[in-house]
């Protein structure tokens, strides 16, 4: 959703949710949001910064006994992030986006290890994502329609080796009004 607060200002917000294989397990739910305060450089650049607030819950069972969970986990972050967008038209209603931001985030994990032994963990970590779209605007309806992809990395600050990977296809449709 995009919100236009006059010709240079606008807010928005991007939500996906996922659920998918790993190499050790699976995520059983995949929250991830981001909230940015968008500023207008010209008809091709915009810069912003925002909130990216991210919840996981995942289990474990590859490599081990299909009746004994090595863990479940449920991790909450929250965090700010800076970055720049790129418009580029293509004809008069189809468009190449691109858009890149730094990332900081302070994660809460809770690990439950099975046999009633848990273990709670706060990490900080440091993360990019990346986002490239053809985009096309269906001006009657104020929407967008995107089709593209996206790569997002956060990797511990304490340099632990722990990287939280996700990335694949997008398709979003972004309404935008204004006020």
């Amino acid at each position: 959703m995009s919100v236009k607060i006059n010709n240079d200002f606008n807010v928005t917000f991007v939500y996906y949710y996922g659920k998918y294989e790993y190499d050790y397990g699976r995520i059983t739910k995949r929250h991830d949001s981001d909230l940015a305060l968008n500023y207008r450089l010209n008809d091709y650049l915009k810069v912003f910064a925002g909130v990216k607030y991210r919840r996981i819950e995942a289990d474990s069972n590859k490599g081990s006994s299909p009746t004994v969970t090595i863990y479940n986990l449920k991790a909450d972050s929250i965090g700010p992030g800076l970055g720049l967008n790129a418009v580029y038209p293509l004809t008069n209603n189809i468009f190449l986006i691109g858009t890149g931001a730094g990332l900081f985030a302070v994660r809460k994990a809770e690990y439950d290890l099975g046999f009633g032994i848990k273990n709670d963990k706060t990490y900080q970590s440091f993360g990019y994502n990346i986002t490239t779209a053809i985009a096309y605007y269906i001006q009657p309806v104020s929407t967008v329609i995107n089709l593209g992809g996206r790569y997002q990395c956060f990797m511990d600050r304490k340099d632990t080796g722990i990287q939280d990977k996700f990335y694949g296809i997008t398709l979003t449709a972004t309404y935008s009004f204004g006020i």
